[in-house]
């Protein structure tokens, strides 16, 4: 995806379900993604935007859920998405300190589009997640602005950067360069094609956990590296799950759920400071906003189906991590902080990943 060398091209396939064209989050038809980057000294920072689909998603909302692995992390919307089961705006990725900016500026852009909230219809309810990058980042300095978000939602679409950019300028990944990756599985169903797509935001783990379909790589990268620092997993992961599987919003709770068993075979154990949060949609059917003179009549795969959504949300959560990793630049940041890029590592110490 534009020209990044990905996890895939150093030979290695992770899982064995088939990938989508672009093997990202946006092989789900109708899914966008779009990034604002600020690289500035010690600002290292930005905003990632998912649009779920290409219409109003507030006047047709989708099928959603989110799920807490560790909650040492901070969002905003998914009480109402748990309590509703649905998403009815685009989601946000930024730093920690930049939800609250993020949100208003969300609110603002949905409100422009639909003239009729607050006066004859209810409120909306925006959807922020974030990780800290405060080591890279002057996070105080709350360098992100409303015009930022407005760069990353119109700037969204089907190919996109990953690597250190948006809000995964600042994030590290397994004490090397962190931030953005992605990946699909198709699943075959009943005769049908259906996608899983997953973009994470990195910013969780230690070095010497790092395992690479099944490899200790990370040991081997320690052994050169790091040797006076003491490693801590003070980070976060945000996980976005999109699919155009049919499915109620409790069989996407089971699904996103899965998404731990990717980030468990790249080495995390999910350490106590870590907030992993997982926040997931379907495209399959649009809920209306007002309400149908009809009932809603929504489909639904059968349960004994999932098995193959499970081991697709795994295997996507799995190598879009690997390639947050591996498109990574270095960042030199806030104070003069550093992490390396897992690609010049292994590449200068002739780290083999088979």
């Amino acid at each position: 995806m534009l020209k990044q060398k990905r996890i895939r091209d150093y030979g290695l396939k992770i899982g064995s379900l088939e990938t989508g064209t672009l093997n990202a989050i946006t092989d789900v038809p109708g899914v966008k993604v779009g990034h604002a980057t600020l690289d500035d000294g010690a600002i290292q920072t930005g905003v990632t935007a998912i649009l779920p689909h290409s219409g109003n998603v507030f006047k047709e909302k989708l099928i959603a859920s989110s799920h807490v692995i560790n909650g040492f992390g901070k969002t905003m919307g998914t009480i109402q998405m748990q309590e509703l089961g649905t998403l009815e705006t685009p989601i946000l990725l930024t730093n920690t300190l930049s939800i609250g900016m993020a949100a208003d500026t969300l609110i603002d852009y949905v409100l422009e589009k639909n003239p009729e909230i607050g006066l004859t219809t209810g409120t909306v309810n925006p959807v922020i997640g974030e990780c800290n990058d405060m080591f890279l980042n002057d996070i105080r300095a709350k360098a992100l602005k409303p015009e930022h978000v407005r760069q990353a939602l119109d700037a969204a679409s089907a190919e996109f950067q990953e690597g250190a950019v948006g809000a995964g300028r600042g994030m590290l990944c397994y004490s090397l360069k962190g931030g953005i990756g992605s990946a699909s599985r198709l699943m075959e169903l009943d005769g049908h094609t259906y996608t899983m797509g997953v973009l994470v935001l990195s910013n969780f783990g230690m070095l010497s956990d790092l395992r690479i379909n099944g490899k200790a790589v990370g040991q081997e990268l320690k052994q050169f590296i790091l040797q006076k620092q003491e490693e801590k997993d003070k980070g976060s992961v945000m996980v976005i799950v999109s699919t155009d599987l049919p499915v109620s919003e409790r069989q996407l709770n089971r699904i996103i759920k899965r998404s731990v068993a990717g980030l468990s075979r790249t080495g995390s154990i999910i350490t106590h400071g870590s907030g992993e949060i997982v926040i997931g949609f379907s495209t399959a059917v649009k809920i209306p906003h007002q309400k149908p003179k009809v009932a809603l009549s929504l489909i639904r795969v059968h349960e004994e189906d999932l098995d193959l959504a499970f081991r697709a949300v795994g295997e996507a959560t799995e190598e879009a991590v690997l390639n947050s990793l591996v498109t990574a630049e270095a960042v030199v940041g806030r104070g003069g902080n550093e992490r390396p890029a897992f690609k010049d590592l292994i590449e200068e110490f002739g780290v083999a990943l088979l």
